[in-house]
């Protein structure tokens, strides 16, 4: 029993690393959004906004994997 709960959470943690990779490949792209429209003096309230919502889920993920990482834990 205690073999697949282990299981169970790494199959998760996979998971999340991959939403983690593919976060931060999110975040390169909005920051380099972000960066064309500050260069091109375009407003950029809705880039930034994306961004921080781009962050918090980032932070989520990451949470998210620390905790799947601790109960793997012996």
């Amino acid at each position: 029993m205690k073999f697949m709960y282990r299981e169970a959470i790494s199959d998760q943690l996979r998971q999340i690393e991959r939403e983690v990779v593919e976060g931060e490949r999110q975040l390169a792209e909005q920051e380099a959004r972000l960066y064309e429209l500050k260069r091109a003096g375009e407003d950029t309230t809705a880039a930034e906004a994306q961004l921080e919502n781009l962050r918090s889920g980032q932070r989520r993920r990451d949470q998210d994997r620390q905790r799947l990482l601790s109960q793997l834990q012996p």
